[in-house]
């Protein structure tokens, strides 16, 4: 669905991302993971359009994207709810909701997906009315993911979507995210919370200052050494 090739992105002079490769199949969840730094949030920026990287190919069914605008890219089916949320908070949760649905035009599948994203997210039906400032950190995370959802992406990238929540809230998006990939919806993760993403995914990949570490099934990985003394404390 998704294949990286030679990854490499430069902030001015310095090397970010230093030639990464990563695939993503149809109908999966892999997760990247790594410290502050390690170049999580760069990659699925670049992938979406958001940052220019600095050479790569990037193929999403069978369509190369590196160099494409974001729109486009979303467009394509591929949508990012990035870290840090970025709704707008002085408009209403659900003029929030439609504007992920803004390069749509049927109106009538529109309405369907936004019942679906309430099927998720009944709290958002509850307070579509409410600005989104208004809203709990916890509720503006699930008003972030379903903005991205009304693009009806057939990938979805997450950036740290359990960051900064509580255990209780960060239990909750982790079932909302199983529940959107058994709808058909493929994931690439980005998280600090490593037995979250482990859970939740297939395969992961490690990232340590731009390069990729250790990659493999989160079966196999969960039980490495390196891994459960950087990421489980040894356990």
């Amino acid at each position: 669905m998704l294949e990286v090739k030679d990854l490499r992105v430069h902030y001015g002079m310095v090397e970010v991302i230093k030639g990464i490769s990563f695939d993503a199949v149809h109908g999966e969840v892999i997760s990247l993971i790594g410290s502050n730094g390690a170049g999580k949030t760069t990659t699925l920026r670049a992938v979406s359009g958001l940052t220019r990287a600095t050479s790569c190919e990037i193929w999403f069914q069978g369509k190369r994207i590196d160099g494409l605008p974001a729109h486009k890219i979303v467009s394509l089916g591929l949508a990012h709810c990035p870290e840090g949320k970025r709704i707008f908070y002085s408009m209403k949760v659900i003029d929030n909701l439609l504007l992920g649905a803004f390069l749509r035009k049927d109106n009538k599948a529109i309405a369907s997906d936004l019942e679906i994203i309430y099927g998720y997210f009944p709290v958002l039906k509850m307070r579509n009315k409410q600005l989104a400032g208004s809203l709990s950190g916890g509720e503006q995370q699930m008003l972030a993911m379903g903005r991205a959802l009304m693009s009806k992406p057939k990938l979805l990238l997450l950036d740290e979507p359990s960051l900064g929540l509580a255990p209780l809230m960060v239990a909750e998006i982790g079932r909302i995210i199983k529940n959107i990939h058994e709808s058909g919806v493929s994931i690439i993760l980005v998280e600090q919370n490593a037995r979250m993403a482990f859970n939740l995914s297939k395969r992961v990949y490690v990232l340590e200052v731009g390069k990729i570490a250790l990659m493999g099934s989160s079966i196999i990985l969960a039980n490495d050494e390196r891994v459960k003394k950087a990421y489980f404390g040894g356990r």
